[in-house]
Order: structure tokens, then C-alpha cells, then sequence
């Protein structure tokens, strides 16, 4: 049996690289009983379902939708992705049928911080390589659909502008999969009347593009293409909209995303199916997989596990007030994840020390575990703790969050998939089968939808975050008032923060409270049909940090990828 948790000599990749996969067809028809015929394979261990096919399930009954999201995330990492591929396995281990669905990673925080997103020991999903990296091309087809309508709006203006965009109000922005600050505020059509008329630019990472959270939001390829025609590109210079539509761009846009639409298969290290289709941040965007991905694999699987972005402060509560509300999906469980470590940091140990017992800082540190578990709450939706053990938690700190999570009336569940795969989760399997028979989960929304954009913000940063109040320029109050009046007053509304804390400070870790968040800037998503809410420092495009994941990523003499971790 491998050891445990981080002192396994293997990398993950080796992990990955070291397994023995199966074809994707026989996964398919073995595991979910699709013939080959609806896939169309990507190489022998990935494929995308047809669109056909998927629609056949249409009157199939829906399996379980098990939520996993996680405490603030910290340096000292929580492994949600890990928990979420570890439970999956574990169901399919104490016999159930089940499988998950993810986002794809973005080569912006494989190239940055993360150095790949594909779950980590024995809880991965594979193939790892080509997940991390291109995989089956939806991110390249996503921003070069976003591009295609830049380059629309652009040649449009050059070539009389009949429609009277105002160059100086054009909202949409430009894109690229990779982080990149330079580009964050740029002037374009520099170089002569050639080149078109100068104007103010810049570049959003693409899982920040508001074509990612269509294609995620999206049921078929006709609402894809609907919701793209409502994109607003920017303003004429009385204020009044100008759509996707009317420059003709949501038809070859859709032309570019067709294939991409279909959900991607591949398979966990034993062979569990998962969906991985996807993927905008849940720090500046909806941080969701695909409505698509989701609800086929309901059809599929009497058990479906899913994530949503960072902790549940952040994607937890979009995927409940904007996936839930826009599709009539309801998790019958969430699952948050935590450890022991990264519990210490929120209660202010450095991340050199946390190998030493600290029980007063976990205790500190606990607080933030249970914000999270009564956000949870808040929704209506039973929560389960899963516990990442590492090799340096002490009995004595286990007792003590078990005992914390007790006093939250909350089964808190120790996990070692990371070391153990589907075994080593069996014992949060159980408890999540044991919460979602219960019955107990009756999704809440936090707002209506008839609440004023402003006051849905407010409920929010006073409900989620604990915070005293929103801070709202005149200027953000009179863009969202004419929002309202425009049509979109009934719109969720989508908060882009730090996804280090509660707080707009990503310093102030723990459990905050009577702080104030500022929203510095709104966006209107009218494809997406969600209203962005820009707080504090948070930036659409992130910059590489100064020593980045990309040093050590490279190919060896065997042509094999070594450093994706």
C-alpha cells in the first residue's frame, strides 16, 4: 500500500505516467454504456460524447449531484480537486456507481502557480499530461471564438462603423490562456490608418471571457448560440447597446465552438469515468464546469460528484445562486474539504512550522472551517467534512477537529485517497451516502431575483463574508442602475475577490468579520446573463509569480513531460 500523504518518493506525474490506462471506449461502454459509435475519440484514452446521443438520455431518471468545495484555500493546500476524483473512486469502491465532473485546467495557473490541476497521488485523473496542457482544444476554440469577436468589432469600426460604436465604449476585451500582466491595459491599431482607429485595450485571461461562462452555462448548441448574439460589445455614443448579434459574430462563433460543446471524457487511475469540461475561475468568473457535463452524466451515473472553484465562500455560492438557479439543479450533499495544515495557517502558524503540533492555532485556525460548513447550511444543503490527512497530523489535532465539527452538529471524516485511492475515501463515501439518503438537502437560494443588483451584492459580502457593508462609487451605483433599466435587474450577480479570505485583504486569514467590500467596477455578462461584481484588487488578468511553475516544466530525452506536479 503507498505511503502517506506527501512522502510517497513519486511525483504525481510519475503517478499518472506510471498507470496503466484503459481505452476510453471500453471505459465508455463498460462504465456508462455508451456504444463507441457516440464517441468521437481524441487518441486512445480521451473522447468527446455526441450531441445526439446526449439528447437520447433526455427521460432518463437523475443520479445524486454530491457538491465538493473547500475552505479558504492557503499555501498549505487543501487538495479539493483530489477529494473530489478520491471520493468518486470511493463510491465506485463500496459499490456504488458513480462518476465526476471537472473543469479543465487553464495553462494560466499550470504556467504559474499550480504546475497542473488534475487531482495529485493516487486520486488523479488521467491522462494527466494532456489534460494540464491542450487536451481536446476547447480552451484554443473558447478564445479564439472570444478573439474572433474583438477582431468583428474592430473591422467593423474600420469599415464605416455603421452600427455607431463609440471606440471609447467598447467593453469587450481581448483574451489568452496564460498569465500575463503586460497585457492587462494595452492601446491598439497603432501604425497608420491601415491599422484601424487607436483606442484603449487589453487582455482578460480567457476562464475570465464571458464566452467561457456561455459555453459552461449553456444547455445545447442553440442556447450557445443565442446567448452569444446577446453579448454586448460595447455602447454608441447615446448609451445604447450594441450586441454580438448585430455584428454577425454569434453564427461563425458558434461555428467554432460546436465541437467543443460536447463534454469530454477520460478516467481517474481506476478507471472511474469523468467528465472534464470547462473551466472558468470561480475568483473572477462562475468557476463551474459544464451545465452540459453535469446533467449528462445525472443520466449516466446514480452518483455524481462535482466541484465548484476555491472554497465555498467563492464557488460554492455560485454554483448554488447562478448553476442552480439558471439549470434547477440542487446538490444533495456538499462535501468541504480541509486540512489539518492548511487550518493551522488560518489560525496564523507559518508554513514552515506546520509540521510542528499546534492545537491553540488549530483551534483559531477551525474558525475558518466553520464559516464555510454554515454558508453550507445557509443553502439548505447538508454538509460532510473530508479531512486530507498528511503524515504529520497528530492524533491529538484529529480529535480536535472532529470534536469542533461535532459541536456544528457536522460529521467531520478523515480521507487518505491521496496515498490510497478510492479505499483511503471510503470512510467520507459512506457519510456522503449516509447525508444524501437522509434527504435532508433542500436547496436555499441566498436571494430572489427580483432584488435590486446592488442589494444582491450586499447579501452577499453581509451573509457569505460576514462583512459590515459594501463600499459602491456613484459611478457604480448609476452603471448598475442602468443595467436595471436596460432589462438585467433580475440577473444573479457574480463576485470577482481574492479567493484568500473572506475579505477583500488576502493577508487576513481565519474568520473575519465587520469588514467592508469594496466594488470598484460592474460588468454586464448579458450572454451569461449574470451581472460581475469587480471587489477590491482582484484582477481579471493574473501575472506569473516570480519564481513560476513553468521553470521546471520541460521534456525529457524520452520526448515524456517531467514537471507538471
Amino acid at each position: 500500500m503507498p505511503a502517506s500523504q506527501h512522502t510517497n518518493p513519486k511525483s504525481d506525474i510519475e503517478i499518472a505516467q506510471a498507470a496503466a490506462k484503459r481505452p476510453i471506449l471500453d471505459i465508455a461502454r463498460e462504465k456508462l454504456g455508451i456504444a463507441a459509435e457516440n464517441l468521437e475519440p481524441y487518441g486512445h484514452y480521451k473522447a468527446k460524447i455526441s450531441m445526439d446521443y446526449i439528447k437520447s438520455l433526455k427521460n432518463k431518471p437523475n443520479g445524486k449531484l454530491i457538491l465538493v468545495t473547500a475552505i479558504t484555500p492557503t499555501p498549505a493546500g487543501e487538495g479539493k480537486t483530489t477529494t473530489t476524483v478520491g471520493l468518486t473512486d470511493a463510491l465506485n469502491h463500496i459499490g456504488k456507481k458513480a462518476m465526476l465532473c471537472l473543469r479543465e485546467p487553464s495553462l494560466g495557473p499550470c504556467f504559474g502557480v499550480k504546475g497542473g490541476a488534475a487531482g495529485g497521488g493516487y486520486a488523479q485523473v488521467v491522462p494527466m499530461e494532456d489534460i494540464n496542457l491542450h487536451f481536446t482544444g476547447d480552451f484554443h476554440a473558447i478564445g479564439t471564438a472570444h478573439n474572433l469577436l474583438s477582431a468583428l468589432i474592430d473591422n467593423h469600426i474600420y469599415w464605416g462603423n455603421a452600427l455607431g460604436l463609440d471606440s471609447r465604449r467598447v467593453a469587450w476585451r481581448r483574451v489568452m490562456d496564460m498569465n500575463d500582466r503586460a497585457l492587462r491595459s494595452i492601446v491598439n491599431s497603432l501604425g497608420g490608418v491601415a491599422n484601424g482607429f487607436p483606442r484603449e485595450d487589453g487582455f482578460d485571461i480567457t476562464v475570465a471571457s464571458e464566452v467561457m461562462a456561455i459555453f459552461c452555462l449553456a444547455s445545447d448548441l442553440e442556447d450557445l448560440k443565442k446567448r452569444l448574439g446577446n453579448v454586448i460589445v460595447g455602447y454608441t455614443r447615446d448609451r445604447k447597446p450594441v450586441r454580438a448579434s448585430e455584428l454577425k459574430g454569434h453564427g461563425p462563433m458558434t461555428a467554432l465552438l460546436k465541437d467543443a460543446l460536447s463534454p469530454n471524457l477520460v478516467q481517474t487511475l481506476e478507471g472511474t469515468p469523468a467528465f472534464i469540461h470547462g473551466g472558468p475561475f470561480a475568483n473572477i468568473a462562475h468557476g463551474c464546469n459544464s451545465v452540459l457535463a453535469t446533467t449528462t452524466a445525472l443520466k449516466l451515473a446514480d452518483y455524481v460528484v462535482t466541484e465548484a472553484g476555491f472554497g465555498a465562500d467563492l464557488g460554492g455560492e455560485k454554483f448554488l445562486d447562478i448553476k442552480c438557479r439558471k439549470t434547477g439543479l440542487a446538490p444533495d450533499c456538499a462535501v468541504v474539504v480541509a486540512t489539518i495544515r492548511a487550518l493551522k495557517m488560518h489560525g496564523g502558524v507559518k508554513k514552515e512550522d506546520l509540521k510542528t503540533e499546534n492545537l491553540k492555532a488549530l483551534e483559531i485556525g477551525l474558525s475558518n472551517l466553520q464559516r464555510h460548513v454554515e454558508n453550507i447550511q445557509k443553502f439548505g444543503i447538508v454538509p460532510v467534512i473530508s479531512i486530507n490527512r498528511f503524515s504529520a497530523d497528530t492524533d491529538a489535532e484529529i480529535a480536535l477537529v472532529k470534536e469542533g465539527a461535532k459541536k456544528l452538529g457536522v460529521e467531520a471524516v478523515m480521507a487518505d485517497h491521496w496515498a490510497m485511492g478510492g479505499a483511503g475515501a471510503a470512510d467520507v463515501a459512506h457519510a456522503v451516502v449516509k447525508a444524501v439518503d437522509s434527504g435532508k438537502s433542500h436547496l436555499k437560494l441566498l436571494y430572489p431575483d427580483d432584488l435590486p443588483l446592488v442589494e444582491k451584492i450586499r447579501v452577499i459580502a453581509r451573509e457569505i463574508y460576514r462583512a459590515k457593508d459594501i463600499a459602491v462609487e456613484k459611478s457604480v451605483r448609476d452603471q448598475l442602475a442602468s443595467f436595471e433599466q436596460m432589462g438585467y435587474g433580475k440577473l444573479p450577480v457574480c463576485i470577482a475577490k481574492t479567493q484568500y479570505s473572506f475579505s477583500t485583504n488576502p493577508d487576513l486569514k481565519g474568520a473575519p468579520v465587520d469588514h467592508v467590500i469594496p466594488v470598484r467596477e460592474v460588468r454586464l455578462s448579458a450572454g451569461a446573463e449574470f451581472v460581475v461584481a469587480i471587489c477590491g484588487d482582484i484582477m481579471t488578468m493574473p501575472g506569473l509569480p516570480k519564481v513560476p511553475a513553468a521553470d521546471s516544466i520541460d521534456v525529457n530525452a524520452d520526448g515524456k513531460i517531467v514537471g507538471l506536479f
